[in-house]
């Protein structure tokens, strides 16, 4: 996919980038203090991305053929709405590649995506400390919703719900 940014292009990852994807999520993970978080592995990011119904979409981006960026998303569905949305798990640059328009290149082509695919919008978590990522987000026109409270059930709450 082309980019207005000089030396940048943004392509569809395969199952040939999959050592590459882990690598990215592994450098996102320690930006965010949580590589103890980490469990994913090769096998398992092949098995969810590329092998049978696609549970999420990468997109790989390349700046003047280095590889200088992720984003991971998948569709969520607004029910006031009454139309899907994507979800963007991860947005990840490289610490010296940042401010040369990657990660907003990036996000423009995730948004391409939404608009033709008749999504009603796009929507990301970001750490309450990561300052300068919400600084990013909001002078693209982003904003936070601050009057919504993500939860989340993982590991043993998981499976004793599962139970009930």
């Amino acid at each position: 996919m082309q980019t207005s940014v000089e030396g940048l292009t943004i392509r569809e990852a395969t199952q040939k980038d999959t050592a590459l994807i882990l690598c990215f999520i592994k450098d996102l993970a320690e930006y965010e203090k949580l590589t103890h978080e980490v469990v994913a592995t090769e096998e398992l990011l092949i098995e969810t991305l590329f092998t049978g119904p696609r549970i999420a979409e990468v997109l790989i981006a390349d700046f003047q053929a280095e590889p200088a960026g992720f984003a991971l998303f998948f569709y969520n569905y607004s029910t006031f709405l009454g139309r899907p949305g994507i979800y963007i798990e991860d947005l990840y640059i490289h610490r010296h590649l940042r401010g040369k328009g990657v990660g907003k290149a990036l996000l423009a082509c995730i948004c391409r995506l939404a608009v033709e695919r008749h999504c009603a919008r796009v929507e990301w978590s970001v750490l309450d400390w990561n300052q300068p990522a919400i600084e990013f987000y909001q002078s693209l026109g982003a904003r936070p919703m601050d009057e919504w409270t993500l939860f989340r059930l993982t590991g043993d709450a998981l499976r004793e719900m599962s139970a009930v």
